[in-house]
């Protein structure tokens, strides 16, 4: 990654042979019916936004948590979502807290904190993560580096667009799909995006409200709409660089790109995929097991080369092919810094906003 994004970059932020959990990206799966069914000590539950693992098997997931069930014999139980989804999930079970480790991006991850679902842990490999990639009570680390970013159909548009005003042509009706703010991480990064390219809320909802003409309707997940994309079902979508570049070695047609405010440079901001120890959690030693491994050095050299993301650690530094182009993908972004104390006290006012402006 170019240094200065590294400089400039911060945030409060991205089946495996041992998965026993059929999901899709859209929604989740609740855990087998009893998470001591192989011997209690021997098991964890993850809930995690999507975009780390893989349909085919061959994600970042799938092969960090084969690797930590061969080492230490814990099974991994795996319930995906969006980023908002997971939180909600946990805060109605925590009179029957299921889940082990949170992994999902901001603000989420500030906001399953303010609801008092994590404790304080900090894994091993944690000294080596940004101070602005991990909460300052230990509460939440950064596991993946990654940025916001979107996707086009290559085949489709010969060039990717270059204007949030681009989108509002006819051409994009019917054609063109983010995913819900509130819940979805990539779709709550639209709102903070817009925000900033456009100056301030009430632009930003000015814009949008134009934007809904063209737009589909609501998702609550992201990654479902690459595959849209890819296939020409849609145009343009929203995503993030991590699980759009992983799509894309399977989806020919998919390109990322960043918006800009027209007569802007094109902008991006860190969205790190952040995990947390869960408070009352069920295996929380084997909760802290695992966030250990995912934050080792092995696991850590994999991002790029498997998962398409960036390391959370600042001396773990790939040379892989999938790096330099991770780089090249990134060079002329300008990369800003949301204010996440901010998103997380008024999320709930910005997602009225859009849903007013909107319709939705």
């Amino acid at each position: 990654m170019p240094s200065t994004i590294l400089l400039r970059s911060a945030a409060a932020v991205v089946g495996s042979l041992a998965l026993t959990v059929s999901l899709t990206a859209c929604g989740g799966s609740s855990p087998t019916d009893s998470a001591d069914s192989r011997g209690g000590e021997k098991v964890v539950t993850v809930y995690s936004a999507d975009g780390l693992k893989s349909e085919k098997g061959d994600g970042w997931y799938d092969k960090v948590f084969a690797d930590f069930t061969k080492k230490t014999g814990i099974e991994v139980k795996y319930v995906e979502g969006g980023s908002g989804e997971m939180v909600q999930r946990a805060v109605r079970e925590k009179t029957n807290t299921q889940a082990d480790v949170l992994i999902t991006l901001p603000p989420f991850i500030q906001q399953a904190d303010g609801k008092g679902l994590l404790q304080a842990y900090e894994p091993q490999g944690s000294d080596k993560v940004n101070g602005a990639d991990k909460a300052p009570d230990g509460k939440w680390t950064s596991v993946v580096k990654n940025y916001f970013g979107f996707v086009y159909n290559k085949k489709e548009l010969p060039e990717a667009p270059k204007t949030w005003e681009e989108l509002l042509d006819a051409k994009y009706k019917g054609r063109l799909q983010y995913s819900t703010p509130g819940v979805a991480g990539d779709g709550t990064a639209v709102l903070i995006k817009s925000m900033h390219d456009f100056g301030g809320k009430e632009p930003a909802m000015e814009y949008l409200k134009k934007l809904q003409a063209n737009n589909v309707g609501p998702s609550s997940s992201t990654s479902k709409l690459a595959p849209k994309t890819d296939k020409g079902e849609l145009l343009v979508a929203n995503g993030d660089v991590q699980m759009n570049f992983a799509q894309s070695k399977s989806m020919p047609n998919l390109g990322i790109w960043f918006p800009a405010k027209d007569g802007g440079k094109p902008t991006s901001f860190a969205l790190p995929y952040a995990a947390g120890l869960v408070a009352k959690g069920p295996h929380s030693e084997n909760g802290r097991k695992l966030l250990d491994h995912l934050l080792g050095e092995e696991a850590q050299k994999l991002v790029s080369e498997v998962g398409g993301g960036f390391p959370a650690r600042t001396d773990v530094k790939p040379t892989d092919a999938n790096a330099v182009e991770l780089t090249k993908i990134m060079t002329g972004v300008e990369i800003f810094e949301p204010d996440w104390a901010d998103m997380d006290k008024n999320l709930t006012g910005y997602v009225d906003a859009w849903k007013s402006a909107t319709g939705s």
